[in-house]
């Protein structure tokens, strides 16, 4: 079993940045692809973004690409999602999220571990 704790969330400014964090426990996910999903009250949970086990491939949704960055760090068990140029759409509860079978996809079904998801409020 994997555990993910994400932080890092709060209430910025729109144009502020914000660097978003996930800690795994349990065992290392050094192997797994790992995401970032968002979800807003009444929306389905949304994919962001994700990077592959090695660093090699990263994959992100339309509307984050060119402000979203996401990397891990194998050695610490960590994921980071750097957002910057932040917008009042990007307000949601922010998830990380692993996939032990290492596919580089946007679906949330392939994902087997999720957080519980931190807050990202954007004011315009």
């Amino acid at each position: 079993q994997v555990q993910l704790v994400e932080s890092g969330g709060g209430l910025v400014q729109a144009g502020d940045s914000l660097r978003l964090s996930c800690a795994a426990s349990g065992r290392t996910i050094s192997r797994y692809t790992m995401g970032w999903f968002r979800q807003v009250p009444g929306k389905e949970r949304a994919f962001v973004a994700a990077i592959s086990w090695d660093s090699g491939s990263t994959l992100y949704a339309d509307s984050v690409k060119g402000r979203f960055t996401i990397s891990r760090d194998n050695v610490k068990n960590m994921v980071y999602l750097q957002m910057v140029r932040l917008k009042s759409e990007d307000t949601a509860a922010y998830s990380c999220a692993a996939d032990k079978d290492s596919l580089l996809v946007t679906y949330k079904s392939a994902y087997d571990y999720w957080g519980q998801g931190t807050q990202v409020t954007v004011s315009s």
